[in-house]
């Protein structure tokens, strides 16, 4: 079930209060999080973001066309290592 409209964008207070403080004092650093269930807001547009996968945290420059996606999206928790080469039971 989605969020209700009247609540807003779940986002968590940290990395806005930072992003904030940092456009005050017009700065541009990396804004470390956790949370990869929050939204991506206007305000963190040309920002970067390190979002934690699980082991590290990856940096991701926020654009205008992730407005409205969750943090979470851009950072993935799982690597694909490759199939395997001597794998003949997919090659029927």
């Amino acid at each position: 079930m989605a969020r209700s409209a009247t609540k807003g964008p779940f986002v968590a207070n940290h990395p806005i209060q930072t992003i904030k403080n940092l456009n005050s004092q017009k700065e541009k650093r990396v804004v470390v999080t956790w949370s990869r269930a929050s939204s991506v807001v206007p305000i963190m547009i040309g920002h970067t973001i390190a979002i934690h996968n699980g082991r590290e945290h990856l940096p991701i420059h926020v654009t205008d066309r992730m407005v409205g996606h969750k943090l979470g999206e851009f950072v993935p928790t799982r690597g694909f290592r490759g199939h395997s080469k001597s794998d003949k039971g997919s090659r029927r």
